[in-house]
């Protein structure tokens, strides 16, 4: 529905890639049944009907190349949180534990046992993103030599440098200086950025600092919380003593050992004070949360990366929900690594929380749409690519031409939207990047691609002048 002006018409080369579908699903505009997108240059110049489209691009006198597609064609899907490397960890996600210590325990058994090749993990997990529709990812770097998947894999995003074990004086003698040389060895593109990685796991110096460190290189943050028990509110058996004195007195070197002095607030309340939370901030799990921290995320326009097939692994109870939607909070979606999910697709956790949120009692016929928002915008915004040259998690005239393809039976939209939420795991058929096929099922047109074979007969390519 957006057109180019004239004296840009003029300029525009003719090598036009039209994708129709029998549904395109813009997420920032209405649905279209019999849509197409146009695709030049790795961006979106227009989208549509099928038929408003074609005539568009003939009356500026330029050709295309159309694919079309059965089923529906969506933006990319942004995988909010994730571990790449730990792609080869499999074997742990796919066991149930009761909680932390056990899940922990097998993890390390691992982990710690090494050597482990973080690379090759780390790529074939990056190749799992494309054959699950993810072109866009959040991915948290514990090791360096997982630094680079999503740049060689050219998946867009940001990777996150992970910070975790410090205490106050390792992090004065160390911390910072190590932060910064492991930050300039990252590759870019794609952005990069740091995770402190949870309230538990580091003491108070680090957990300021690293905030004021990002925000004066420009990078964002993004840390895990409220996923383990530890970080729920309980009572304050102090009497009330304000937070703001608690994290500054003689027990305040970590959320721990506050905790051990029996002090009940919440990780989110401990973190909010120490200044991490913010709109460059997205966090990890979000399920131990109370109303007062739901209500301090959306005060500082933070959102959360829900994880639920992670939670239940681990044997963690059920995130909010409902409330979260309820509530208005800006919610994305991640898979998690399969260090603790049983797979790296995300409309598997999508269908998840579907389940999840109608059990806790949200009834609006909203509830498809608005998690099929999260798994694609609500990520973008996240990441902080949501606007500006280099949006993602939308189909709109100048954003990056990230593109999945699900193949569902489509009838109307509302049902047919349903059905991608509640079915489409497992039937993303191809993977596009800036316009660029990177992963294709076996029955999708394309040279080469994920090294699989094509049948030109079910998805039509031609070549029509206008």
């Amino acid at each position: 529905m957006n057109t180019s002006s004239v004296s840009e018409r003029s300029q525009v080369p003719a090598n036009v890639h039209l994708w129709s579908a029998d549904l395109v699903v813009p997420i920032t505009a209405p649905s279209v049944l019999g849509g197409a997108v146009a695709v030049l240059n790795g961006r979106i110049e227009h989208i549509g009907s099928r038929d408003w489209v074609i005539t568009t691009l003939r009356e500026r006198g330029m050709t295309y190349t159309e694919t079309h597609v059965p089923g529906v064609l969506l933006p990319g899907f942004v995988n909010a949180h994730t571990h790449l490397q730990y792609t080869n960890m499999a074997e742990v996600g796919l066991r149930q534990y009761d909680g932390f210590p056990s899940w922990m325990a097998a993890f390390d058994a691992i982990y710690d046992a090494g050597p482990l090749d973080w690379e090759t993990s780390a790529a074939q997990g990056a190749e799992y993103m494309l054959r699950y529709g993810a072109t866009c990812v959040a991915d948290v770097v514990t090791d360096p030599e997982a630094a680079s998947a999503l740049h060689d894999a050219g998946l867009h995003g940001v990777a996150y440098w992970e910070v975790m074990g410090y205490s106050n004086e390792e992090w004065a003698q160390r911390g910072v200086s190590s932060v910064h040389s492991a930050l300039e060895k990252m590759p870019t593109p794609p952005a990069i950025g740091i995770s402190p990685h949870a309230p538990y796991s580091l003491e108070v110096a680090p957990l300021l600092e690293i905030p004021d460190l990002a925000r004066r290189r420009g990078l964002r943050l993004h840390i895990h919380l409220g996923e383990a028990q530890m970080e729920a509110r309980w009572d304050d058996v102090e009497g009330g003593a304000a937070l703001a004195d608690l994290w500054r007195n003689e027990k305040s070197a970590s959320f721990t050992s506050i905790r051990q002095a029996g002090v009940g607030f919440s990780a989110t309340e401990f973190v909010d004070q120490l200044g991490v939370l913010g709109p460059d901030c997205h966090i990890a799990h979000g399920v131990y949360m109370t109303a007062d921290d739901r209500r301090r995320l959306r005060a500082r326009s933070t959102a959360v990366a829900l994880c639920p097939r992670s939670n239940a692994v681990i044997g963690l109870d059920e995130p909010p929900v409902a409330a979260y939607l309820s509530e208005g909070n800006l919610i994305a979606v991640g898979t998690d690594s399969l260090s603790s999910s049983p797979s790296l697709d995300i409309l598997e956790d999508v269908a998840l929380l579907y389940d999840i949120a109608r059990r806790q009692g949200y009834g609006s016929s909203d509830l498809s749409r608005r998690l099929l928002q999260a798994a694609t915008l609500g990520g973008a915004t996240a990441l902080g690519l949501a606007t500006g040259q280099h949006r993602v998690g939308q189909l709109q005239a100048g954003a990056l031409a990230d593109m999945v393809v699900v193949d569902v039976p489509v009838t109307d939209v509302m049902s047919t939207i349903e059905c991608v939420v509640r079915e489409g795991a497992g039937r993303q058929v191809a993977t596009i990047i800036e316009g660029q096929l990177r992963y294709a099922a076996t029955n999708f047109p394309h040279d080469d691609v994920a090294g699989q074979s094509a049948d030109s007969s079910v998805f039509p390519t031609r070549t029509v002048k206008g």
